[in-house]
């Protein structure tokens, strides 16, 4: 497939006679046993130079075409591809190709042809920056050298001096010239060599200036030397290591052809061995001691490294590949963090040992909080962060997803440019304003926020089940199956409606034979659970197959003793805060508060923590919701007064819990509207509601806000720099607290 492709491009640039390999394919369509011969001989003929038929072939050597294994076509396969044939190939974006073929080999993603590739447009938001924009400045101050010493020819006292200052202003340009040449690029997760055809073409254009300056002086005698062994590639797929080097050359010689250079044509390839097939993380070359593998050294460290979260590397990778990971890269990389962590540590690491100067890569936005966010600290430990898009949309396999693009580099890039405008600084959570990544842990804010349980499995059931069993009569223990059939609720219940789910529990440490005797649950349990749970890795979770994987056993305890208690959704859209009934068991995808209190409920719901969240918390890649988390988003937040000291008859308190239950009631009664239908009802979420913000909810939360503020005693912040303000002024009390 590579070398048709080839043969596509070399006959529309005229590394192939014109209509050459066009005319084959259309007289095999009606003779397709004859293809196999046909397309053999002339691959033969391009592998070793020589005569196919009356016409002579250019050598075209470098690897391609080393392997000819020539597949029979049927008549229907060639006349697609002489159709093919008829497209003008000379001008094809060589970055469609790793989609183009990825999509159309893999039949799961045949659908997603044409959905989406990463062009050059997106790559140069990488490349530039990070690779040409030093190059550039150097040119600009070269290039004004040469000015000076051009001035000077017709100022030279005799023809000895004028041709002296003529010789050196050829050596700037030619030492310029050799600077270019001597560039490299590296992309250690290279697929399809996108990023690579890229940064050679734009390493190209800079030596057509430099180039056509020294032309246009007199210097007829500068040659192109910039070349595909200039970049490096890893990647550990075959199949996209070849297609990384065809890539790059069909860049290459695209671009010399367009720009009216000659190419070599003896051979016209070379072979690219700067692109391997390599695993860019660890050298297993001795299974028994795998250590950390070794990049080529290079100028610049560009790319788009896998996107895999943390909680899928064992599914992903296999358990022995994690294991090697894990000891390797072990207290420089958490073991929570995300696999490109891993390919930002690597390039920081180069380029704190010297053998790199500077970094761009892509990653999900998540790298800007929670274990991931620990790369980017090191990053500014060792060096800085010079360029970065905080939060960009982005499409990977025709899914829409959110990313990040950080540049980095050892501390010597005097700019600093996030979002495209310049910052004086650029924060490890790659904002520019309050840097909230300084604030503490507080231990005052312990033992109150907790994930909710991990069920592990088909516990929940609707409704109408549940309550038949609640309805049947006591088990031979003489228990009612109430003690293990309770209300569940998860994320949806919270954001959209609750949908009278139910959930089968045996708390934290029932034993089987104590679970048994609550016989219709358990039935419903060994039927539908074990069955899943046997095949688990974990012995305790295979094992223990009617309890919940991750049952909480210290939420349970902080909730017993309330009768209702605080959730909300981990993931969402709009951060909200509901009570929910102790009775209730939440799901992990609920993050609970161990508080019954209406001013508790209200600071969480004010503006000033769903600021701190939204910097504190990450974010789903795809979609781009904000993750809450306990431990950055709650137990850093410093309340008006430590948890359990709030002076509870203080005017204050009271003025925040009136808000607080004010705005809830107006709330509930805008879900469930006396004689609404269910259609009308449907329609009635909180996602719904906070999308739209109508003027009297906006004005509930205005007035817990200044409940709050009063709270705290700020006065109210100035609207238009209401959220840096809010944060500046937790940052401070946070650092006051933990001390």
């Amino acid at each position: 497939m590579v070398q048709l492709l080839f043969c596509l491009f070399a006959e529309d640039v005229g590394l192939l006679p014109k209509g050459l390999f066009g005319d084959l394919l259309a007289r095999s369509v009606e003779r397709p046993e004859r293809f196999e011969s046909r397309i053999g001989a002339l691959l033969g003929a391009m592998r070793d130079g020589g005569d196919f038929g009356a016409v002579a072939i250019d050598r075209f050597n470098g690897g391609l075409f080393a392997e000819i294994g020539v597949e029979a076509l049927t008549g229907e396969e060639l006349r697609s591809l002489a159709a093919a044939a008829a497209l003008d190939w000379g001008s094809v974006e060589p970055a469609i190709f790793g989609t183009l073929f990825e999509r159309s080999l893999d039949p799961g993603k045949r659908a997603q042809l044409g959905a989406h590739y990463t062009g050059r447009r997106e790559i140069e938001r990488v490349v530039e920056p990070v690779v040409m924009a030093p190059l550039r400045r150097r040119w600009a101050a070269v290039r004004a050298e040469a000015d000076k010493l051009k001035a000077g020819w017709d100022a030279a006292p005799n023809q000895s001096e004028r041709t002296k200052r003529r010789g050196a202003f050829a050596g700037a340009l030619f030492a310029f010239q050799e600077e270019l040449a001597g560039v490299r690029v590296l992309d250690p997760a290279c697929g399809s060599g996108n990023f690579l055809y890229v940064a050679l073409a734009a390493l190209k254009d800079l030596e057509k200036e430099v180039v056509s300056y020294g032309a246009g002086n007199g210097l007829s005698l500068m040659l192109p030397r910039v070349g595909p062994k200039q970049v490096a590639g890893l990647e550990v797929n075959e199949y996209a290591q070849e297609l990384a080097q065809v890539v790059v050359w069909i860049g290459y010689l695209q671009w010399m052809t367009a720009n009216g250079f000659q190419v070599n044509r003896d051979p016209v390839l070379e072979p690219l061995e700067t692109i391997r097939l390599q695993d860019a993380l660890l050298d297993r070359s001795d299974p028994e001691r795998p250590r950390e593998a070794e990049w080529p050294a290079a100028d610049y460290i560009i790319g788009n490294p896998p996107f895999l979260g943390g909680k899928r590397l064992r599914g992903e990778l296999g358990d022995q590949a994690v294991v090697d990971l894990f000891a390797v890269y072990t207290d420089r990389v958490p073991r929570e963090a995300d696999l490109v962590v891993y390919f930002f540590e690597k390039a920081r690491a180069e380029i704190e040992a010297g053998r790199a100067h500077r970094a761009g890569l892509l990653t999900t936005n998540s790298i800007r909080g929670g274990a991931n966010r620990s790369v980017l600290t090191r990053i500014k430990q060792t060096g800085d962060i010079f360029m970065a898009w905080n939060d960009e949309p982005w499409v990977l396999d025709g899914a829409a997803v959110r990313i990040s693009i950080v540049g980095f580099d050892g501390g010597v890039e005097p700019s600093r440019v996030l979002d495209g405008a310049p910052v004086a600084a650029i924060n490890t959570d790659l904002t520019s304003t309050t840097d909230v990544t300084a604030a503490k842990r507080l231990p005052e804010n312990a033992g109150i926020a907790f994930m909710g349980d991990t069920k592990g499995g088909p516990f929940d059931v609707p409704g109408d089940l549940a309550r038949s069993w609640l309805a049947l009569p006591p088990n031979p223990n003489g228990r009612p199956n109430s003690d293990v059939v309770r209300p569940w609720v998860n994320g949806l219940d919270v954001t959209r409606r609750p949908r009278d789910m139910w959930i089968v529990d045996f708390g934290v440490d029932m034993p089987e034979h104590g679970a048994a005797l609550f016989e219709a649950p358990f039935e419903h349990v060994r039927l539908h659970v074990k069955p899943q749970r046997e095949g688990n890795n974990r012995a305790a979770y295979r094992d223990r197959w009617w309890l919940h994987v991750e049952a909480r056993s210290g939420m349970r305890t902080a909730l017993e003793p309330i009768a209702r208690f605080i959730g909300t959704a981990r993931v969402a859209t709009h951060r909200l805060f509901v009570w929910l009934d102790g009775a209730t068991l939440p799901d992990s995808q609920i993050i609970v508060f161990a508080r019954d209190d209406d001013y508790f409920v209200g600071v969480l719901h004010s503006r000033a923590h769903e600021v701190w969240s939204l910097r504190m918390g990450t974010w789903l890649g795809v979609g781009n919701d904000p993750r809450y988390t306990p431990t950055t988003c709650f137990e850093t937040f410093p309340f008006p007064w430590p948890p359990g000291q709030e002076p509870v008859d203080d005017p204050r308190v009271v003025a925040i819990a009136a808000a607080a239950k004010e705005l809830d009631e107006l709330r509930r009664r805008w879900l469930d509207p006396p004689g609404a239908d269910a259609a009308e009802l449907k329609k009635r979420t909180l996602t719904n509601l906070y999308n739209q913000r109508p003027s009297w909810l906006v004005n509930a939360h205005a007035a817990l806000d200044r409940a709050v503020w009063a709270a705290y005693g700020w006065d109210d912040p100035d609207p238009a720099a209401v959220d840096d303000a809010i944060l500046a002024r937790l940052l401070a009390l946070n650092l006051y607290r933990s001390r």
